[in-house]
Formats: structure tokens, C-alpha cells, sequence
């Protein structure tokens, strides 16, 4: 039997900020970017899941174009010139950028995030104290996962993760409009009422913190979360045989949290229930081995079987 080979794409020549960078058609303007080495922020894009367009932190200047266009969706065309930091784009991202900031709580955001809202000099204060805010309590109806929707920027990631990017079960999506709009299951039931599987890909994709695992949020509430002293471990996942890698974020010898390598060919950073939270028996006591002739099971439960 032969193996397919995929028709090769064309080239297009394409300019960003002046120089001539070379690129397959198709591609955006954000892979050309980053292929030449220039960093342009984004929130709610990810490799996993289709560009929407709902932060508009990555505009740049096209040239020919009234707008500024977002470049996590635009594809590249043959001639096209980009502009990436100039005053008009810095004004722009800072703009998003200081607006979140001052209407949802970003300390907890990506490390990138934080990154930028300093390095385009944002303000969040400014606004007063009287701007809007979400201010919606915590939920937390189990030991898997918080959501903190006092964090959560609107960026789909989750509703898109639930969906069609990965899970297909659609048990969030989002309701009301305008300063209302928020995270919702259908109908506003409880978590454990909704359609949710607890497969934790919605906590995978969250930038911000809205969406987090139970330990982490102990441990940042409790001011014990330390950078310093973490490690991640890279296995694989003991529950079945496809074989998905599982990233173990530890600290103090605890797991924390469980993430899967984005770039990974069996799970591009998605997760089943098992292989994201069912790692309790990883902190347990081994079995003890008894004697020869012993009849008594270990008193611990080991891994999985």
C-alpha cells in the first residue's frame, strides 16, 4: 500500500518589519511572526485550538488595511508588508491589555501576561474605583477544580476546548450580553448537574486562573505556592494503552497539577478525566511486601490496575 504524500504548499513572500521573510501559503501572519523570531503577544490564541479573534491583543498594522488586523487569523498573502511595533499597535495592545486589567483580577494570569501589561505600560488604576468588575464568588463544588470567574477574560478557550476543538460534550458556553456576559453551563445548573465529564481540557487552555486545579488553588491561596521549588516530570499516563504523555507539576513531592504537551501526537495537550485528576494514588504508601507464605493484601491502595 502506498503512503499519501501531501501536495506541497506554495511560498509567498511576505515583509515583516522590513525584512523579507519567506512563508507557506495558508500560514498567518502569527506563524511568519514567530518564525522570524518576533514576539507578538496573544491571549486568546493557542496551538490547539482555531483563531477567534476575541482579545485582540495581537494586531498589527497591515499596510493597504484602514484597521489593524489580528494576526493569529489573518493568512498571508503574496506582497503583503507588516508593521509590528509601531506607536499606533502599542497603543492599541495597551488599550486591551490595561482594560482587562482593570475589569477582571490578572495577578494569577500567565507568566507572559503579566510580562505584558508591564511592558506596555499599563495602568488598570486609572480607570477608578468604580469600574466595572465581575466580582462573581468562587465556585468550588468538588476536589478537582475551582473556577474563579473573577479572573476569566472572556477568551473562549474553554467553551471552544469543551466543544469542538477536543471534548464535543458542550457543557459551557456564554451567556448574557455585554458587562453581563460570562462562563456558563446550560440552563446556569450546578457543575455536577451539567454535562461536564471532568476531562480538565477547559483548565489546559485557561490563561488566566478563571479555571484551576483544586492543590493549586490551596496552595496560592494559602501563599505556600513557590516557582522556586516546583518540578514538572514528564510520563506517561498508567490508566490505558494510547499512550498520553502527562506533564506532573510537583512541589513539596504534592502534584499540583497535570498538563500534556501541546506539541504531543496522541493528546495535542488534551486529557481524559483519568489522566488529568486521577493521580491521588501517586501520593500514597506503596504496598508493603509481606513475607513469603503471607496472606494479607497491603493495606494501601497501589496504582491502578
Amino acid at each position: 500500500m502506498s503512503t499519501p504524500v501531501p501536495i506541497p504548499r506554495r511560498k509567498v513572500t511576505v515583509s515583516v518589519d522590513g525584512a523579507e521573510r519567506s512563508a507557506a501559503e495558508g500560514s498567518t501572519i502569527l506563524d511568519v511572526c514567530r518564525d522570524a523570531g518576533v514576539e507578538v503577544p496573544t491571549i486568546c490564541w493557542a496551538p490547539t485550538i482555531t483563531p477567534v479573534n476575541a482579545c485582540r491583543v495581537c494586531v498589527v498594522e497591515l499596510e493597504g488595511s484602514r484597521t489593524l488586523v489580528p494576526a493569529c487569523s489573518r493568512p498571508v498573502t503574496e506582497g503583503m508588508e507588516i508593521r509590528t511595533g509601531g506607536d499606533r499597535v502599542r497603543a492599541s495592545r495597551r488599550m486591551v491589555l490595561e482594560l482587562l486589567a482593570s475589569s477582571v483580577d490578572l495577578s494569577r494570569a500567565e507568566a507572559d501576561i503579566l510580562r505584558w501589561l508591564e511592558e506596555y505600560g499599563t495602568d488598570p488604576e486609572r480607570h477608578g474605583a468604580d469600574r466595572a468588575r465581575v466580582s462573581e464568588p468562587v465556585r468550588r463544588h468538588d476536589e478537582l477544580y475551582v473556577r474563579d470567574y473573577d479572573r476569566c477574560v472572556l477568551c473562549y478557550k474553554c467553551v471552544d476546548a469543551c466543544g469542538t476543538e477536543a471534548q464535543y460534550t458542550f457543557a459551557i458556553a456564554v451567556a448574557g450580553r455585554g458587562f453581563d456576559a460570562r462562563i456558563s453551563t446550560e440552563y446556569d445548573v450546578e457543575l455536577p448537574e451539567s454535562a461536564c465529564v471532568y476531562c480538565g481540557n477547559c483548565i489546559g487552555v485557561c490563561p488566566t486562573g478563571a479555571l484551576i486545579f483544586t492543590r493549586e488553588f490551596d496552595l496560592r491561596e494559602s501563599g505556600r505556592f513557590d516557582p522556586e521549588d516546583q518540578a514538572v516530570t514528564t510520563t506517561v499516563c498508567p490508566y490505558c494503552g494510547v499512550g498520553c504523555n502527562l506533564e506532573l507539576h510537583t512541589q513539596d513531592g504534592e502534584i499540583f497539577r497535570v498538563t500534556s504537551p501541546d506539541d504531543h501526537e496522541v493528546t495535542s495537550g488534551h486529557l481524559c478525566i483519568k489522566g488529568r485528576f486521577g493521580y491521588e494514588y501517586a501520593g500514597g504508601r506503596r504496598r508493603e511486601r509481606l513475607p513469603e507464605g503471607g496472606s494479607e493484601a497491603g493495606r494501601d491502595a497501589g496504582p491502578p490496575a
